[in-house]
């Protein structure tokens, strides 16, 4: 039986890009990986342009909410294999312990919702946010995890957090 690994993708808010991230890796996962999304400052609500877009292109949102990170810090919450921030200000702010000393990597994008403009220029700014993180998710959903060790498994994920984008 292939293992199941947790994965906790980390924003400020957790409205918009983590959540992205959590359905992403859900869908190209393929029932390899259990996602779970949460922020620092939950705003209490998933934004409502990540619900639209993510409805548009036909992913589930019905069990989306917006949570804080110390839900996955006390006793009896999944243990993480990884933990992944998405935000730069999530990155630089002092995380709780994780239990299990999962592997750690930083795959910041930019944030959707602090664009202002047209709604159609906020959407294509929520749209961006998906297309990195889908990309790097692809990247990560595809590591051959029982080939290679924590090392290089960290190395892997740091390297995806820096890569480009498609058509950048």
């Amino acid at each position: 039986m292939e293992t199941v690994y947790n994965v906790l993708f980390l924003c400020t808010g957790n409205s918009a890009r983590s959540m992205m991230a959590e359905v992403l890796l859900d869908h190209w996962g393929k029932g390899r990986f259990k996602t779970y999304s949460a922020g620092s400052h939950p705003k209490g609500e998933v934004h409502p342009m990540t619900l639209e877009l993510l409805r548009r292109l036909e992913f589930p949102v019905d069990q989306l909410r917006s949570k804080s990170w110390d839900e996955f810090a006390q006793p009896g919450a999944p243990v993480m294999d990884f933990v992944f921030t998405v935000c730069d200000q999530a990155r630089n702010e002092t995380c709780p312990i994780w239990p299990g000393q999962p592997l750690t990597a930083h795959w910041g994008v930019p944030d959707p919702v602090a664009v202002e403009g047209s709604e159609v220029e906020r959407m294509l700014a929520f749209r961006e946010a998906f297309r990195v993180l889908e990309n790097r998710i692809k990247l990560f959903a595809s590591l051959p995890f029982g080939q290679l060790d924590r090392l290089r498994i960290k190395q892997e994920i740091d390297k995806i957090g820096t890569a480009m984008p498609a058509g950048e």
